[in-house]
């Protein structure tokens, strides 16, 4: 295998720049991270506003535009520096929320991103920023102070959470835990979990790399501890540590900050991983393979810049993007987009690219690791077969794997059976719901309903029977016309059976 990968990225690293990514691009796979960080300090992606209803709107909107991206997982920014986007016993509110910190805005802003994400069939991970906890003099900060007052250390004007120090990891831990019990996150995502790179490291290495994951395990055990099925992540920097061949110019995660993001993995403690890999060519590529290479069979989705691409930035080439992306498809690895504003701003056509790049889409890779066992699949599929739509309802599934509730997955096809092994097949993805409406566009659609559980195992599928050989063709002039009535008289009770099924 490592083979394998070693010709890859000396094929990758040959080609030229300008190829176009059509060219060379892998089919769409059935499983893939497709993430954004939907950023909240100072409201640079959201919000924009301070009103309620403007902030919702503005929110829907840009998990709209996500969602005909097919992006299927948002990582959003809860915990923003000692201050929070939800009401917390233990922290704040952010400023981003009402223009002051510590005013409620009215509603719980991470309940509301859950609950539209989760209709849009997406995961929503709950962003923590952990050792940062802000400018000194700020609010966040202050509070944090007062409370914690051998806790926190001044670096520069930034205070930060002292990872030395054991009690860091229990608040983080505790905060995590609160998180994990109140909210339906589909995960925890740590950000910042490491040094700061200005602090002055008084430990050697090793025992700097023991403090850190002290507090990542800590932080595992309270969210498993409440719920096994929510992934554990953190966005290590870009660059593990120095390659063989190629160096990291001096930051890396490992050495420089102490961050063992692939013995977290290796260790259970991380379920995904999100590497801020926003470089480019040599820089990126043999580190993307060094991270495929040590996942240990867990997920990882690097971080791609699509920041650099806005002229006040860096103002890179969309190609840059495009190369990057097409490579990550290749080695089975997802991606993830920093920041939101810069995808749906359609900077350089990014956004235009993805939806292009992700017509088909896809689901978040299972948590096998777990060992838990796949759902019963449901017992029964039912269609009602309408003008427009087609009516599902199914039931009879069951759980196998201490979750909280059952999702469902739904394919169509004119095929039969309806192949699920093919994500051009999927139409909806993570229903809560054991029905649907699919329109049909005058075709005669055979579908397949399967139950996943909280960990994304998947059951065998569940099939309607056989439209082509089964069903009798919808006859669409008598669906608009109504049915020639039978010679004799016609009974007021057949005539009220009539109106009830064009009703639905």
């Amino acid at each position: 295998m490592k083979t394998i990968i070693q010709l890859f990225l000396l094929l990758i690293l040959t080609l030229p720049t300008q190829a176009k990514p059509k060219q060379w691009q892998t089919a769409s796979p059935k499983y893939e991270v497709r993430a954004v960080w939907l950023t909240t300090i100072g409201g640079i992606d959201w919000p924009r506003s301070h009103s309620i209803a403007t902030q919702k709107q503005e929110l829907i909107q840009i998990l709209d535009q996500l969602q005909k991206a097919n992006i299927n997982t948002i990582l959003f920014q809860a915990r923003v520096r000692a201050t929070t986007v939800f009401p917390s016993e233990m922290e704040p509110w952010d400023a981003c929320m009402t223009g002051k910190a510590g005013n409620s805005p009215g509603y719980d802003a991470l309940q509301f991103c859950i609950d539209e994400c989760h209709k849009r069939g997406m995961e929503c991970h709950a962003w923590i920023v952990t050792i940062p906890v802000g400018k000194w003099n700020t609010y966040g900060c202050q509070q944090l102070r007062k409370k914690l007052p051998k806790l926190i250390v001044k670096v520069g004007d930034e205070g930060y959470m002292n990872p030395e120090k054991p009690e860091t990891g229990d608040y983080l831990a505790k905060f995590c835990r609160e998180v994990t019990r109140r909210y339906d996150v589909d995960g925890i995502h740590l950000d910042y979990i490491r040094y700061p790179e200005t602090w002055k490291l008084k430990v050697s290495r090793a025992q700097g790399r023991q403090y850190i994951t002290d507090i990542v395990r800590k932080i595992n055990r309270a969210v498993k501890g409440e719920k096994p099925w929510v992934k554990v992540s953190c966005s290590p920097i870009g660059k593990y540590d120095d390659l063989p061949r190629y160096k990291s110019s001096g930051w890396n995660a490992n050495t420089t900050v102490c961050q063992d993001a692939q013995g977290w993995m290796r260790d259970g403690l991380m379920d995904m991983l999100f590497p801020m890999m926003y470089f480019q060519g040599n820089h990126f590529y043999p580190f993307a393979v060094n991270w495929k290479e040590f996942s240990y069979g867990r997920i990882v989705a690097p971080g791609l810049a699509v920041y650099m691409l806005h002229p006040k930035e860096k103002n890179w080439d969309l190609s840059v993007i495009q190369r990057e992306m097409n490579v990550l498809r290749e080695l089975d690895l997802g991606c993830t987009f920093f920041r939101s504003k810069f995808l749906t701003d359609n900077t350089k056509n990014i956004y235009t690219f993805t939806k292009d790049f992700n017509t088909i889409p896809a689901l978040v890779p299972p948590m096998t690791w777990a060992g838990k066992q796949a759902p019963i699949r449901p017992r029964q599929l039912d269609v009602q077969r309408g003008m427009t739509a087609d009516r599902l309802v199914w039931h009879g599934a069951k759980d196998q794997s201490g979750g909280n509730y059952l999702l469902y997955h739904v394919y169509a096809s004119t095929d039969y059976p309806v192949n699920t092994d093919k994500a051009e097949n999927l139409i909806a993805t993570r229903l809560r719901d054991e029905s649907i409406s699919v329109p049909h566009n005058g075709r005669s659609l055979n579908y397949a309903v399967t139950a996943v559980d909280r960990f994304g195992n998947e059951s065998s599928p569940v099939y309607t029977i056989e439209t082509a050989h089964s069903q009798p063709k919808v006859d669409f002039r008598e669906l608009i016309m109504g049915k020639p009535k039978p010679k004799g008289k016609a009974t007021s009770k057949t005539t009220s059976k009539s109106k009830k099924r064009n009703k639905r």
